[in-house]
């Protein structure tokens, strides 16, 4: 019952290794068209994908770093235009502020002007009434005077009343 080989799992015989070999092969055959192909078409469709995704990922990147300078050319602009309109409008203040300067300069110019003329003419209303006023007094002292002298002398009284006629007549 013994045989002379003797059954070892650390020596094995030719045979069992020549079978051993050839189902490796057959084995690796079939794995080969059954399941290494897909496996591989697996892994090139997964290292695709990632690369795609890589790829996105970096487009991605890219279009952030030119939004980003895009948005800072913008503030840039913004900051450009505020400051402009912020000028703009302090030269708007400024010459608002000098038109309003010029125009109560001419205000007062005007004013003051009127209240000379409204002097000079009180002025010279007050002076013509001085006149006047002084005109009388010496009318009437001059009559006050004249009368004293021509009471008593009758050629004077004709003298004056045909000064008086005349007087009447013009």
């Amino acid at each position: 019952m013994f045989s002379l080989i003797s059954f070892t799992p650390f020596q094995p015989t030719p045979g069992l290794a020549i079978w051993s070999l050839l189902i490796f092969l057959l084995f690796w055959f079939i794995m080969s068209k059954v399941a290494f192909k897909p496996i591989a078409e697996a892994l090139a469709k997964r290292e695709n994908d990632i690369q795609d995704a890589i790829d996105q990922a970096k487009k991605a990147k890219e279009e952030m770093a030119n939004m980003k300078s895009e948005n800072e050319k913008l503030l840039a602009q913004a900051r450009e235009e505020r400051s402009k309109m912020l000028q703009e409008a302090k030269d708007i203040k400024n010459q608002m502020i000098a038109e309003a300067k010029e125009k109560a300069k001419e205000e007062a110019t005007k004013i003051v002007n009127n209240a000379m003329h409204d002097i000079e003419n009180q002025k010279k209303a007050a002076i013509v009434e001085v006149k006047n006023e002084l005109g009388a007094m010496a009318i009437s002292i001059a009559e006050k005077v004249i009368r004293k002298e021509l009471k008593g002398n009758a050629e004077h009284e004709a003298f004056v009343n045909t000064l008086v006629k005349d007087i009447h007549l013009n």
